[in-house]
């Protein structure tokens, strides 16, 4: 009774409101053919998949491609690369957004905000190619306006890209030259939705502007930082593999091979379908329980959490 009233609820207000949920429908097919479809495919990690057979034709392994991968020489220094990256991206790359919108917020003059705004966030949408190739042209050895510089002020040219110990600082300014105005842009709308009675009251109290930033903007952006932090931490191993694959060479593979990498060179180059599967589960599930354990923290910690 209780279930078919339910659906009688949700079919009038699918009458009424059809204009809404037709807005949704591409979200929805969006979800369903990309995400959840391709979970049937994940048995391909379990089996030794031949395109010709097909996933269901394809004989069953087990776990092998798990035990292989574990068991490999390159997998202590791949996973090391890839969780170091990782870390240097949150340790640097997570709090500078939210740095960067409360100075934004701190700027009195319209037009310079919004146009700051925007200068931040052209970066993002620079296609990866395109981004690598200008970091390459500004660092190559001749002509480069880096090796300029140095050259200019007396030193030698670095071949920046050819050093294993300049690897990880390039790519990790890189991705925070890029994604920090746009990642900036949900701190300024949690700001944005700050009571403006609370700055007034503040400054009755005699408070400046540090010290409102502190005890006002802070404290009501706390719950967006922490649902942004537990859903970062789902992706700690998971970087941009595009940007990586593009910046690598032979001099700095040591570094710079990463799990997301190698998943595609093991799946596109060598066509190996079920071990880059297996990898890539792997990955998958360690995002997993990475957002579970900081999702019970926050929790526990605070009253802030996914679920």
């Amino acid at each position: 009774m209780i279930r078919r009233s339910y659906w009688k609820i949700l079919g009038k207000d699918i009458r009424r409101d059809w204009e809404l949920y037709l807005l949704i429908l591409p979200v929805l097919a969006n979800y369903i053919i990309f995400h959840y479809l391709p979970i049937y495919g994940l048995q391909i990690a379990f089996r030794r998949y031949n395109i010709g057979l097909g996933i269901a034709g394809s004989p069953w392994t087990g776990f092998t491609n798990f035990s292989n991968f574990f068991s490999s020489y390159y997998f202590l220094q791949m996973t090391w690369n890839t969780l170091i990256i990782s870390l240097m991206l949150i340790v640097y790359g997570f709090p500078l957004p939210i740095l960067f919108a409360l100075l934004l917020n701190e700027v009195r003059r319209t037009g310079l905000r919004k146009g700051a705004q925007t200068i931040s966030y052209l970066p993002y949408f620079i296609s990866a190619v395109v981004l690598v190739g200008m970091l390459k042209q500004m660092l190559q050895t001749d002509g480069g306006i880096v090796n300029t510089i140095i050259t200019f002020f007396g030193g030698e040219s670095i071949y920046f890209l050819g050093k294993p110990g300049y690897f990880r600082s390039i790519y990790v300014l890189m991705e925070l030259w890029r994604g920090t105005g746009f990642s900036a842009i949900i701190y300024i709308a949690a700001i944005t939705s700050v009571d403006q009675e609370l700055y007034e009251a503040a400054a009755m109290d005699g408070a400046g502007r540090l010290r409102r930033v502190w005890h006002v903007t802070l404290p009501c952006i706390i719950p967006t930082i922490v649902i942004m932090l537990i859903l970062r931490m789902g992706s700690i191993l998971n970087v941009g593999w595009q940007e990586i694959l593009l910046l690598q060479n032979p001099l700095n593979a040591d570094v710079s091979e990463v799990i997301s990498t190698f998943v595609y060179k093991r799946a596109f180059e060598k066509n190996d379908f079920s071990y880059a599967t297996a990898v890539g589960l792997i990955n998958s599930l360690v995002g997993l329980i990475f957002v579970l354990a900081t999702n019970a923290i926050a929790k526990r910690a605070g009253d802030t959490s996914l679920f």
